[in-house]
């Protein structure tokens, strides 16, 4: 499997309607790929809380539209990014989209954990509650998460659970905190046993440097592609085999006792 980590430069002097042309187009100069991922908040920036309730859509509002008809054209599975999303109740959730090839709504994941420590997205928008999979054709199931989400390992061990071998996350990291996201990725690799796909925003939207440095990481934590600080695409084959046989040579997952659902007590 081919995948493309679009690494998107978001500066406060693009509208959210060019960006989104734009950022279609480099969907589209990725054919050939099988899976494009694109950052969290693209359309917006992760910063730009203001605008949030502004540039709030449904789901398959003008960010879906318009990236639904690049994915078709690109002939990819496009993990979209996230957008802000506004529920029917007008609750706003931090909003991932999977695009099948056909243009389809695949999957959508609303955000679990909130950044902000109770300001910013933390106050503004809803928690999600679901783990989301999504199997894709090339024999990788994927496991959704989002920025934040990176700090919680819980939850990746959630995803591995329910037959996650691929973890796809979207973020806009701070470019002060860029340590944590490279060594967390790899961590969430290696504990899972499970390539990480970690797909980050450039620029400095809100006045917030962005760190980039989107990577992939193998399920034995080795890293096969970092981007630097700027726009940049990184495309990597993956062998969905190399899971399997990851945790056949090294099967840690079976040797775990906590967080295990408990056995049922034989009756009497």
């Amino acid at each position: 499997m081919r995948a493309s980590l679009v690494q998107i430069s978001v500066e406060p002097d693009e509208t959210v309607d060019s960006r989104r042309r734009r950022v279609a187009s480099l969907v589209r100069a990725q054919r050939g790929a099988d899976l494009v991922v694109l950052p969290e908040l693209w359309p917006v920036g992760a910063f730009a809380y203001q605008q949030f309730e502004d540039e709030a859509e449904t789901p398959d509002g003008p960010t879906f539209q318009v990236m639904a008809e690049a994915a078709k054209d690109a002939g990819v599975w496009l993990h979209a990014g996230s957008v802000v999303e506004k529920a029917a109740d007008g609750t706003l959730y931090n909003t991932s989209l999977v695009i099948s090839p056909t243009g389809g709504l695949a999957a959508a994941y609303r955000k679990i954990h909130r950044f902000g420590f109770d300001k910013g997205e933390a106050v503004m928008m809803g928690a999600g509650r679901d783990l989301v999979t999504v199997p894709v054709p090339g024999g990788l199931t994927l496991g959704l998460a989002t920025c934040y989400d990176l700090r919680f390992p819980e939850l990746f061990r959630g995803l591995t659970d329910a037959g996650a071998q691929a973890l796809v996350i979207p973020a806009g990291w701070p470019a002060r905190r860029r340590d944590h996201w490279t060594l967390l990725a790899r961590a969430r690799a290696v504990e899972n046993q499970a390539y990480v796909l970690a797909c980050g925003t450039a620029g400095t939207h809100a006045g917030v440097e962005q760190a980039g440095h989107s990577i992939v990481v193998d399920p034995w934590g080795e890293t096969l592609a970092e981007a630097g600080p700027g726009e940049e695409v990184l495309t990597v084959d993956l062998d969905p085999a190399k899971v399997e046989s990851t945790r056949e040579v090294f099967p840690a997952l079976k040797d775990r006792r906590l967080g295990l659902p408990v056995p049922e007590r034989p009756r009497d």
